[in-house]
């Protein structure tokens, strides 16, 4: 798993020229959103960034259910435990 900063722009990390290529319409559509925000780096940056976040994001969930599922039973047999000690006779 990445774990990746959020942006902090030039100041706060140094910038890697490269090179992609993308389809016209997505440089368009990019174009479009872009034009009275930011430049078409920064938004594909920002894009990138949420893309990376939703993933890890769905990387831990999967973890986590993966972990909730080992521990079922025990945590079910646990549950019906306090709702046996709970009840009134």
């Amino acid at each position: 798993m990445v774990d990746i900063p959020p942006s902090r722009g030039y100041l706060g990390s140094m910038k890697v020229k490269t090179s992609i290529t993308l389809s016209r319409d997505v440089i368009k559509a990019i174009g479009r959103i872009t034009e009275a925000h930011s430049n078409r780096s920064e938004f594909i940056e920002e894009a990138i960034r949420a893309y990376i976040a939703q993933k890890i994001r769905e990387q831990r969930n999967v973890r986590d259910l993966e972990i909730l599922n080992a521990r079922a039973g025990r945590l079910n047999r646990e549950a019906a435990a306090v709702l046996d000690y709970q009840a009134i006779p």
